[in-house]
């Protein structure tokens, strides 16, 4: 997801749009910054973590259809359990 004036596409990495919503919380806990700028890092902000909460749900999803038995069951594994079995 690159971002270009606040807006986001689908190449730029979750690490990279968590880091973006983390320099957001950070400029606006400084209470260094206008109201008006504050505002649109506020939006900027809703709008990145609703990006990363689809992203997590999407992902949560892909994870339940990769763990589906051979008779197509959803298998839900403990990651550790699932590292043991390795």
């Amino acid at each position: 997801m690159n971002m270009t004036k606040g807006k986001m596409t689908d190449q730029e990495p979750f690490e990279a749009v968590l880091a973006r919503l983390e320099q957001n919380v950070q400029t606006l806990e400084s209470g260094e910054v206008a109201l008006e700028r504050a505002l649109e890092l506020f939006e900027e902000g809703i709008r990145l973590s609703r990006e990363l909460n689809s992203r997590l749900a999407a992902a949560e999803e892909k994870i339940k259809e990769l763990t589906r038995d051979s008779s197509g069951d959803l298998k839900l594994n403990d990651f550790e359990e699932a590292e043991n079995d390795e």
